[in-house]
């Protein structure tokens, strides 16, 4: 009788005992795998009706764009040391190339630190260049980096001088502003400068050999006290540079010097 009994109330309930029982363990697997199936399924089933590319679609997307601005960087990266040979081809100086590897937000016209130092040759008050002219002279150096202070460093003090012409010549002490500019006071009462001429370095200079482009006069205050002066921009991109050029100075041809300014 009791068979009887448990025959039919399982031929009745045994279609909702399975149906518990399978949920009970949906249940259990989704909480022990964070309900990763359950989001899987849900993709598959809605990804027909998504506007969007797949999700491999979409890596493969983004690590294409990655690659190719890796790429871009380095075409670069190219040019610029391209443009910085040049520069010591035609100026005619041997020395290290080095990458510029440190430069703080608070220092960012003052100093830099490049990734060459003794072990390379380099040594402190050697003259540091960019693309364009004089960057700088090596004030400390270590086995691997080297510390560079500024032209635009308002500490920095050079001597200067623009030709005019083959015969004339007015010479003064330029020194940084912080910024891409420099300030050249002039020993002479009135110099006749005007913009547009090009500033060297002076054969007179201790630390920096003669002839060394330094920048372009933007403008001239003959009125300025105590000694007029003129606002240079300097003709390298200090700001900007990422490579330069290291070197011991060596005396340079005066004749490159009056072919510039007449």
């Amino acid at each position: 009788m009791y068979i009887r009994q448990i025959r039919r109330w399982w031929e009745r309930n045994w279609l909702n005992l399975v149906l518990m029982i399978a949920a009970l363990g949906l249940a259990v697997y989704v909480r022990q795998t964070q309900g990763t199936l359950v989001f899987e399924l849900y993709g598959r089933l809605v990804e027909p009706f998504q506007g969007n590319p797949p999700q491999q679609e979409q890596l493969m997307t983004a690590r294409m764009l990655e690659l190719e601005a890796k790429v871009e960087e380095l075409e670069q990266q190219n040019s610029r040391l391209k443009q910085l040979i040049d520069y010591q081809e035609q100026s005619k100086q041997e020395g290290v190339i080095a990458p510029i590897i440190g430069r703080s937000a608070d220092h960012w016209w003052k100093q830099i630190t490049l990734g060459r130092g003794s072990r390379d040759g380099i040594e402190k008050d050697y003259i540091v260049a960019g693309t364009g002219g004089l960057v700088g002279r090596v004030i400390s150096v270590t086995e691997n980096t080297s510390r560079v202070l500024l032209l635009s460093d308002p500490t920095s003090r050079v001597g200067a001088t623009i030709r005019v012409g083959k015969d004339r010549s007015f010479m003064g002490i330029l020194h940084g502003r912080g910024q891409s500019k420099a300030v050249m006071e002039f020993f002479d009462k009135v110099p006749e400068v005007k913009p547009g001429y090009k500033v060297f370095t002076s054969p007179y200079s201790p630390r920096f050999q003669a002839g060394l482009l330094i920048g372009i006069v933007e403008s001239v205050d003959l009125k300025k006290s105590p000694a007029p002066e003129a606002v240079v921009n300097f003709s390298a991109p200090i700001g900007h540079l990422e490579w330069v050029m290291v070197s011991e100075g060596k005396p340079a041809m005066d004749v490159e010097i009056n072919e510039l300014n007449e």
